[in-house]
């Protein structure tokens, strides 16, 4: 971590045009914000840099247009959003990274800030272009990464922006997040319990097989469990799977007993018919054909609790269930009050990782404490897996 070029709290930038690339990925219904929480982590380093005179040009996406410019995913509330909340000038550009786009941001003063409509509607940033990287290199005199939740991926704006400018950081909230997890990898006390959730196996088979040498515990929750269900022979309905799994799983299995960590599934669930209704109570035996697990039922909830309890660390990454139907989200809702209670009474260290576990325990009535909440999923994963992250080696 020592060798990730931090920003320098004492470095002169006053008329200097910084690039600042944010994670402002933001659930959004009907063009209106849901959830805050991932602009609010970032008001306080731009109004920082406001108030060191920078000229400010703020970078994000939003959601995954594939090169397209789908007008549900503008950041356009998120620059109302901003002009309401910073004391300055805010502009929005909705242009082209063209020959002339250095031109198109001359006009900014000090203290101002534009932010940047949805880079993702340009398909050569996911391609991370070189072309494009440079020209969009060319509107700034720093760049600063303050996005580690993007840090796993080879995008222009994260990745080779980097060829094209002399100066890069990592911004404050990035070293916030490296700082709290390397706390966990490196000072874990066990016992040390991984909650994962989310619907693919796939994608998380290298993080798992990792976490399984290094946890004592290791629980599977949401769509992912359905799989390990399958592989216990039990009929999960309707609900969602992915195919070809048994080999993974039966890697993970033979890993845990290898490493005597143990795997726990739910053992009864909620299910409904359709994502938008009521839910029941069912062990895994009575789940019918027509119906979909929705989150984990109460003798599940109970045992994680009791693991929790007994735990000394705790790393979460995804929801139990379908949280957005509150008739679903009791599952996500118990554990994350039953981490936040044990972190309270300072028997706990616990880091909870991805947007959804943020959004999920935004439900929650009481007011939850915890060691470290990232905004990241992904790259919180591969970090925790030992990955060099293609957006922080570039910052080195």
């Amino acid at each position: 971590m020592d060798k990730i070029n931090f920003f320098p709290d004492n470095l002169d930038i006053q008329n200097q045009k910084i690039i600042l690339r944010l994670d402002l990925n933001v659930p959004l219904k009907d063009k209106i914000i849901m959830d805050d929480t991932r602009i609010v982590m970032c008001l306080p380093f731009i109004k920082q840099l406001i108030e060191k005179k920078a000229k400010i040009i703020i970078i994000s996406h939003l959601g995954r247009p594939k090169g397209v410019r789908d007008t549900s995913l503008s950041l356009l509330p998120v620059f109302k959003y901003l002009k309401d909340k910073l004391q300055t000038n805010v502009y929005f550009f909705m242009g082209n990274f063209d020959e002339e786009v250095k031109n198109k941001f001359s006009h900014l003063k000090e203290g101002e800030v534009i932010l940047v409509e949805n880079i993702r509607y340009f398909k050569e940033e996911t391609d991370n272009d070189e072309n494009f990287s440079k020209k969009l290199a060319s509107v700034g005199d720093i760049y600063i990464n303050d996005a580690f939740s993007c840090s796993h991926r080879k995008q222009s704006s994260i990745h080779k922006i980097t060829k094209f400018i002399n100066k890069n950081f990592a911004g404050p909230l990035l070293k916030k997040e490296i700082e709290a997890i390397n706390l966990v990898i490196n000072t874990k006390k066990k016992p040390v319990t991984c909650i994962i959730g989310g619907s693919k196996i796939s994608t998380k088979i290298n993080v798992l097989t990792t976490l399984i040498k290094k946890v004592d515990n290791l629980i599977i929750v949401g769509a992912m469990a359905n799989n390990f269900l399958i592989y216990k022979n039990f009929d999960v309905g309707k609900s969602l799977i992915e195919s070809n799994t048994n080999n993974i799983i039966k890697k993970i299995y033979d890993e845990a007993k290898k490493n005597n960590c143990k795997i726990l599934i739910p053992e009864d669930c909620v299910v409904g018919t359709s994502f938008e209704g009521k839910g029941k109570n069912k062990n895994l035996d009575q789940i019918k054909k027509n119906e979909i697990i929705l989150d984990i039922g109460p003798s599940s909830i109970k045992k994680i609790q009791k693991i929790i309890d007994q735990s000394n660390t705790v790393l979460w990454n995804g929801p139990a269930g379908y949280f957005e139907n509150k008739n679903f989200s009791n599952g996500t809702i118990s554990i994350a009050e039953s981490i936040s209670k044990n972190t309270c009474e300072n028997t706990l260290v616990s880091v909870l990782g991805g947007g959804d576990t943020l959004a999920a325990i935004k439900n929650s009535k009481n007011k939850l404490s915890f060691s470290h909440l990232s905004t990241a999923g992904g790259a919180f994963l591969e970090y925790l897996e030992g990955k060099d992250l293609p957006g922080l080696s570039v910052l080195k």
